[in-house]
Parts: structure tokens; C-alpha cells; sequence
């Protein structure tokens, strides 16, 4: 089928034993050859979430295709060639509020008074969008604690973008999740810290954080939202990865991702219990073996897929996070800001990151566990200092 119409370069996508193929054609067809193979290796290795002969589904993290909004995230990868910089994905918090104390809170310490109004969240994101962004991630804090955010969902424009949101679950109702879905909430990623009940409550520093998410997962399962299990992967849980695995199977969930744990808020001060490259290993093993099954939910693996095989640092380059009270970070994880939403336009800070020195170049893995970053920029940070950090504007 045809997935992507220019008069410059078409893409088609066709299926081989269940996996989908990309080949192009057009005047820039020979630029587009590098990044098209590269997705095509990512086809070959792992599964589709679905595929029928309408559309192709392959993760909760890229748009259906064929479609306005795949045909973005081909323009986007093709403007990467060109060495242009496109925000594939905007992420924005819409709270800091959240029932839980996760001992590893990435967005902890991180000041946002007052929180973005809603018309600030929906005008932010129409502007990412503006740029190139197809990928709208509402993030918290907890995202249901904003009522209004079925009424955000709404507003993101669907024939440009797809719009997600990360949630632990806490009080999802069946009437909710089907709410969001009618809203048009592409994929919500959940998370879990634990297969086990009461090592996911202790974690989370509730008991009952464990029966809130499951139920949470079966109310946007049974609505018809793509439900992925978001796992932030420590050396305190790495072994669980087959119990996660098996959770998210027996949940109905159609994908289950992986992301490392980051030096950052809570954890600020456990930069030896991160991810070694040996354990970034074990979880592209761990990918490449579950996404070889027939059935269950596909896997994916953000270190390895922003790891040097593969795609690099998204950060900056390919990710916008902007804070609950409008900061705009590289990513979520990333506690330095080149300026806020409340003044000034968005394309501003995008352009000023891109001619920052740690940004204005590409990075083989995350920025947050390269050391000679972190000594420049995160160590550097005074003790209580109020996060994240403004960086002087005229600093590129």
C-alpha cells in the first residue's frame, strides 16, 4: 500500500511473513535509501502491535499506517537526512500532583508554580506541532488528576498527530477510559516497577498502587486504547523482565517498553545504580527474543533503540519536553530549560537548543548517562537550586 504520496519521494509499505516493508521511489528516493533501510531492519527484527488490510499498527509509539499523520513521521525521518531538525515528539506535564512517592522520580524537585492552564497545554502543543511534531505524550505528575484531560486530548488536531499519555492508572474508571477513547487517545503508556504487589507498592510508597494500575489497565484495554506497560529498568528490577513480560500478556496489553532509570530527581544521587552497557545488552536480547513470538505484546527497548546501533540520542534532537509549568527541556529526564511557553514562542527555544553545544550535534546514547555531560552541566547545578535550570539565552 501506499503510505506516503510526494511528488519527490512515495513510500510503500507491504507485508512479508507478517513483517511490513518500506521501499521508495522519486527524485529523493536515493536520500531517503539510508534511513529507510535502517526502519526496515527494525520491521525484520520485531513484530507489528496489528495488521489487517486497512492499517498497519506497529507500536504505540509511531502513528498507523497509511495516514496523514504517518505521512509526517516519513517527512520528519526524511528531514533528519537532510539535516533538519524536527520534533517528532512533544511531551508536556500537565500536573505535578501525584498520589504516589516513587522513590525514583525523575520529576521530583522540579518547581512549576502556577501550572500550565489548559489553554496554554493546547496552544503549546498546536505549535509543536506547527514544527513537525506527529507524537503528543500528555505527562505528569499523574495525568488523571487534570479533569480536563479529555477535553486536552480532544483538542489535538488527529490528522496531524496522534496524542498519548502516561499514567500509573490511579483512579481510572471504566466511564473514563471510554471517555478518552471517544477524546481520541491514541495509547496509554502505564507504568509498573514490579510484577510483584507488594514490591511495586513499596516502590510507589502506597499500598494499593498495584490494584490501581491493573485495574487501570483493564479499563483502557476493554475501551479499546493501546495500553503498552511502561518499565523504568534498574539493577533492582532487571531481573524481573520475563515477570513484567508475562504481566503485560495476561493484561491483554499489546506492547511493553523499556526505559532505563535515570540519575535524575529522586535518584539524582545513585548514579551507580544505572544501566551498565551490560545491561543494555540484556535487554536487546531481551527484545529480539520476545518480539520473534507469534503472539503477545511487542517489545521495545529505548536504550537500545537511542543506543549507538541504532537511532542515538533523541534528546534535543528529536524529543521537546516542556514541564507542567512550561519550562522546555531536551527530554523529561533532561532538568535544563531553554525557556518557557508563558514567553515566548515555542520555535524559539526549539531553534535556540538546536545551536546549544550539546545539542547542536548528535550523541551515540543518552546525554544523562554520558559522564563528561553530566560533570559539565547536571553536577554543576548548586544544591537546591530550583529545577529545572534556565540556561542563559545567549549560551548556544
Amino acid at each position: 500500500m501506499r503510505v506516503y504520496d510526494k511528488s519527490v519521494i512515495k513510500v510503500n509499505a507491504s507485508t512479508e511473513n507478517g513483517k511490513v516493508v518500506l521501499d521508495t521511489e522519486g527524485p529523493l528516493s536515493p536520500v531517503a535509501k539510508p534511513i529507510i533501510k535502517r526502519i526496515n531492519k527494525i520491521f525484520q527484527e520485531e513484530k507489528p502491535i496489528s495488521v489487517d488490510e486497512d492499517n498497519i499498527i506497529f507500536s504505540t509509539w509511531a502513528p498507523p499506517m497509511p495516514g496523514g499523520v504517518f505521512n509526517r513521521m516519513i517527512s520528519a525521518q526524511v528531514a533528519s537526512i537532510l539535516k533538519k531538525r524536527v520534533p517528532d515528539q512533544f511531551s508536556i506535564g500537565i500536573t505535578t500532583h501525584c498520589p504516589y512517592d516513587c522513590i525514583h522520580c525523575g520529576a521530583a524537585g522540579t518547581v512549576a508554580d502556577p501550572i500550565l492552564t489548559a489553554d496554554e497545554i493546547n496552544s503549546s502543543i498546536q505549535q509543536a506541532i506547527d514544527l513537525g511534531s506527529y507524537y503528543i505524550a500528555f505527562d505528569g505528575g499523574e495525568t488523571l488528576l487534570r479533569k480536563d484531560l479529555e477535553q486536552m486530548v480532544a483538542q489535538v488536531d488527529k490528522t496531524r498527530a496522534v496524542a498519548t499519555c502516561f499514567t500509573s492508572g490511579f483512579s481510572l474508571t471504566e466511564q473514563r477510559a471510554k471517555d478518552l477513547k471517544a477524546a481520541g487517545l491514541f495509547a496509554a503508556h502505564m507504568s509498573l516497577d514490579s510484577p510483584d504487589e507488594a514490591e511495586h507498592d513499596r516502590v510507589r510508597g502506597k499500598e494499593g498502587a498495584f490494584k490501581n494500575t491493573v485495574d487501570g489497565i483493564k479499563h483502557m484495554v476493554n475501551a479499546g486504547v493501546l495500553a503498552d506497560l511502561f518499565v523504568v529498568v534498574s539493577p533492582d528490577n532487571i531481573d524481573d523482565l520475563d515477570g513484567f513480560y508475562n504481566f503485560a500478556t495476561d493484561m491483554g496489553m499489546q506492547e511493553m517498553s523499556i526505559y532505563e532509570i535515570i540519575a535524575v530527581g529522586r535518584w539524582l544521587d545513585h548514579e551507580d545504580e544505572v544501566m551498565t552497557t551490560k545491561d543494555v545488552a540484556r535487554l536487546g536480547k531481551f527484545q529480539s527474543s520476545m518480539n520473534k513470538k507469534e503472539d503477545g505484546p511487542r517489545v521495545t527497548s529505548f536504550p537500545n533503540f537511542m543506543g549507538p546501533d541504532e537511532f542515538g540520542c533523541f534528546a534535543g534532537r528529536r524529543w521537546m519536553h516542556a514541564t507542567a509549568g512550561g519550562d522546555v527541556l531536551p527530554c523529561a529526564y533532561t532538568p535544563l530549560s531553554f525557556g518557557n511557553v508563558r514567553e515566548e514562542k515555542l520555535a524559539a527555544i526549539w531553534e535556540r537548543m538546536g545551536k546549544h553545544e550539546a545539542y547542536n550535534c548528535s550523541a551515540d546514547y543518552c546525554m544523562m548517562r554520558n559522564p563528561e555531560f553530566r560533570s559539565k552541566y547536571i553536577h554543576t547545578i548548586p544544591e537546591g537550586t530550583q529545577l529545572p535550570v534556565r540556561l542563559d539565552k545567549s549560551m548556544h
